[in-house]
């Protein structure tokens, strides 16, 4: 098969870090998840008591920021450093979930994580899921996706997923979030969040796991068949 790039963006909580590990699992290709970015450079922002409305704030932020990602043999995933620091678990955590997409919208930010990014797949056969990567990071990307689902759905599975890491939040509260994500993600005027003219959508609210993997996969090889 042919190294590809395979750009996911979509609304947050549709599935698309879980759906594009998988699929990169089972072609071998390289994950990189750029929204574990996005949340690492706001925890950094929050742990460093920056503000990323103030100019000299952010210059001081991206001065000290290195993010990586490094596999782990037991939970085979490859797991978000900050500084040399697993921050995993941590950027997945509501604290965060409330900052991140305020740092997103500063244009520096996106701007210095978007270089790495596009280092990161310089080398082709990646999976990569955010909010602007077929848009900005790859519009050359041979395949493109647009994940969506209902808001109601979306908030459960995030629940779930807090509740697996011990973190608590009633449903009401995650469909705040995600509600507010939405809007500002959407609105921005910095690389908002769009569903590019070539890009395939997938509404993942009535699919299960393996059905929207599936899916993907049979979109890859008709990719790189023809």
């Amino acid at each position: 098969m042919n190294k590809i790039v395979i750009a996911i963006d979509g609304y947050s909580g549709c599935g698309k870090s879980s759906t594009a590990k998988e699929v990169a699992k089972r072609l071998g290709f390289t994950y990189i998840d750029s929204g574990a970015m996005y949340r690492a450079a706001a925890l950094h922002f929050l742990n460093e008591n920056l503000s990323p409305l103030d100019s000299e704030d952010v210059f001081e932020g991206l001065k000290s920021l290195h993010i990586s990602f490094q596999f782990n043999p037991v939970s085979q995933l490859q797991e978000t450093y900050l500084n040399g620091v697993n921050v995993e678990k941590e950027i997945r955590s509501m604290r965060v979930a409330e900052r991140v997409s305020e740092v997103a919208t500063v244009k520096e930010v996106r701007t210095a994580l978007v270089a790495q990014q596009q280092e990161l797949g310089r080398k082709k056969g990646v999976v990569m899921d955010g909010r602007d990567i077929g848009s900005v990071v790859f519009p050359e990307a041979e395949l493109k996706l647009f994940m969506t689902a209902d808001v109601e759905t979306r908030a459960r599975r995030r629940q779930l997923e807090l509740l697996e890491k011990g973190e608590k939040a009633s449903l009401e509260e995650i469909k705040l979030n995600l509600e507010t994500r939405d809007q500002v993600d959407s609105s921005r005027s910095e690389s908002p969040l769009i569903k590019v003219p070539d890009a395939v959508e997938i509404d993942t609210s009535n699919l299960t796991f393996s059905q929207q993997v599936n899916q993907i996969i049979d979109l890859v090889h008709k990719v790189t068949l023809n």
